[in-house]
């Protein structure tokens, strides 16, 4: 009988280590998740920020090109008239 308490002390004992084991695992991971959900968050504010950027850029991009378009429009035309003087 003796025996037989002691073996349920040892298995107690050994299963209670093991669920604290397995509860501290459980825990880093939850830690890790939320780590993890956190460098979410700032990668995709990081590429709403790109994007914004690239957006503007873009933008202003298209207005240099639109504006060099009317100046060769504008020079191509002055050409056109000066060369048609001269005939």
């Amino acid at each position: 009988m003796e025996t037989a308490i002691n073996l349920n002390i040892i298995f107690g004992s050994v299963i209670s280590i093991l669920l604290s084991i397995v509860a501290y695992f459980i825990k880093q991971l939850h830690s890790d998740f939320i780590r993890m959900e956190k460098d979410l968050t700032e990668v995709k504010t990081m590429a709403i920020l790109i994007k914004t950027e690239f957006k503007s850029s873009n933008d202003l991009l298209n207005q240099k090109v639109d504006y060099l378009e009317r100046r060769v429009n504008n020079i191509e035309l002055t050409i056109l008239k000066h060369s048609g003087n001269e005939k």
